[in-house]
């Protein structure tokens, strides 16, 4: 009988834990692509405010290739570094005409679907 009853248990927590793992695995994909987003949507805010004042309007685009003047390598490797992202950027404007409203948008595909992650600023040009 102590048997049957540790066999039951053990049927019935095994599917339980194996659920928890992959539920596991599935946040850390999540969680990594948000770290990817964030990283890439921090660098087109910081590239719209060094490339200095930029008319209101909406611009898109991927990852492909490192934005020019960073000095960094463009040989292999260098290209197509953020595959599945993209992102778009638009610039609204305020009532004071050095200030403008950034908005940031990043998006991928995973398992789950499509995801995107929002930012939104202002700069002062």
């Amino acid at each position: 009988m102590e048997v049957v009853v540790t066999l039951a248990i053990l049927a019935i927590s095994l599917p339980l834990l194996l659920g928890l793992r992959n539920w596991d695995v599935g946040l850390h994909d999540r969680a990594r692509h948000l770290v990817q987003a964030t990283l890439l949507a921090q660098e087109k805010l910081l590239e719209t405010q060094l490339s200095g004042p930029v008319p209101p309007g909406v611009t898109s685009g991927d990852f492909g290739a490192y934005p020019a003047g960073l000095g960094l390598p463009q040989g292999a490797g260098a290209n197509n570094r953020a595959l599945g992202y993209s992102w778009t950027r638009t610039v609204l404007a305020t009532p004071y005409s050095t200030l403008r409203e950034i908005r940031i948008e990043i998006r991928w595909q995973d398992k789950t679907g499509k995801e995107a992650l929002d930012i939104s600023t202002y700069v002062l040009f």
